[in-house]
């Protein structure tokens, strides 16, 4: 059936597959338009060094839960030395897990369903965000330039394979703690150039022992961290996201597709008491810093593969059941014919969740969007500006009435 033009003059998707039921591990969406992990840095200060949720944070998500939908929290660390930035809520406090009760409470009264993303930025911090301790990584493999409050990012310290046990640990301990906070499960953040990333990316990962050198060794952490967080948490409650072709934070992998392929595989094989609900995949076409067009043209340089689409690792997950979602440039437009194909499950929007938090109504009723602000997406004065300020369409036609 053709979408219909809503008198905005957009497509109603109410009628395509983005608005069908999905069932993804242990919850029944009612549709498919997922809220993307979206670091805001808008928490208030705990102590120092550690900050955690207050009332305008719970109205954040308050205002973008929707019955029978899904959201993804802000990536959280998982332990003191785990964090990297300002005003990001952890899970590794009795406050922070207060905090996101707050948060999943007014969730679940809107009848939706919300995950704790796990976070360890790994090399991605500097010794001010770590009470003077050195950040982690697989190897010694420094970030090039400084960081965001000015400090240049220094040689990180390769952990030992005492510490990344000690790492695993602490993901597991971390997914326990969710559920004490009332998330419905948690996503391992794999991605992005954090610590699970630096041990999968080959330019990173210069390492020689059993976590380093083959694609066998450098997916075993991350394998390790899934097995030990679905024991905790339950797998139809685990998610993972993961990003092959991430160039943010220096990470430029030899040959992602082989490499993610491998990864894949050995997630669909997994028992089925540690096999994963979903993975959660960026699109090659998302970058931090190029544009589409200039990402996709170095994807395809001498130097990489030369197809590069997530469908492939799509297929191979979905031998094993496993569900596979994406994030990546989605709008309107090219979000729906996606699903209608069967490339992805569901889609994760960022940009277009911050300034519409009814996105899933505007999309179904094929009505405008407020544009979003991007010079406030990562703190604002004051905080709730770019946060909690964006109107409902509702709220909208209302003031151009008045």
């Amino acid at each position: 059936m053709p979408s219909r033009v809503s008198p905005s003059g957009f497509k109603e998707l109410s009628d395509t597959t983005l608005f069908k039921p999905l069932k993804l591990g242990g919850i029944q969406l009612e549709h498919r338009v997922i809220m993307a992990p979206l670091t805001r840095m808008r928490a208030p200060m705990e102590s120092e060094g550690v900050w955690s949720h207050g009332p305008m944070n719970v109205e954040y998500y308050s205002q973008r839960a929707t019955k029978g939908g899904f959201q993804l929290t802000e990536a959280c660390p998982i332990s003191r030395m785990a964090c990297g930035y300002p005003g990001v809520p952890g899970i590794f406090t009795p406050g922070q897990v207060a905090g996101w009760k707050r948060v999943t409470d007014a969730v679940h009264e809107k009848g939706g369903f919300i995950y704790c993303q796990l976070w360890h930025v790994g090399r991605a911090t500097v010794p001010a965000f770590l009470e003077g301790q050195s950040p982690v990584s697989s190897c010694e493999t420094p970030l090039e330039g400084y960081c965001f409050n000015g400090d240049p990012w220094g040689k990180p310290k390769s952990l030992s394979a005492e510490e990344i046990q000690e790492a695993v640990k602490e993901f597991a301990a971390a997914g326990k703690r969710a559920l004490e906070a009332g998330f419905d499960g948690v996503e391992i953040h794999g991605a992005n150039g954090y610590l699970l990333d630096q041990f999968l990316h080959d330019n990173v990962n210069l390492r020689t022992d059993s976590y380093g050198g083959s694609v066998e060794n450098r997916c075993r952490f991350p394998l390790e961290v899934i097995k030990a967080v679905t024991d905790v948490v339950g797998a139809d409650r685990v998610g993972m996201r993961l990003s092959p072709y991430n160039y943010f934070q220096d990470t430029r992998d030899s040959d992602p597709n082989t490499h993610w392929a491998y990864l894949c595989e050995q997630i669909a094989v997994l028992p089925k008491e540690n096999r994963l609900a979903y993975v959660h995949m960026v699109e090659p076409r998302f970058d931090e810093v190029l544009d589409e067009q200039a990402k996709l043209d170095a994807l395809t340089s001498k130097t990489q593969s030369k197809v590069q689409s997530l469908v492939p690792f799509q297929q191979t997950l979905k031998k094993g059941g496993v569900k596979f979602i994406a994030a990546g440039n989605y709008n309107r437009d090219n979000a729906s014919p996606k699903v209608e194909a069967g490339d992805v499950d569901a889609v994760v929007f960022g940009r277009w969740f911050i300034a519409n938090p009814d996105l899933p109504t505007r999309l179904a009723k094929g009505l405008p969007l407020n544009p979003y602000d991007r010079d406030s997406f990562y703190g604002a004065d004051p905080p709730s500006k770019g946060y909690v300020d964006y109107p409902f369409y509702e709220a909208t036609t209302l003031k151009v009435a008045a």
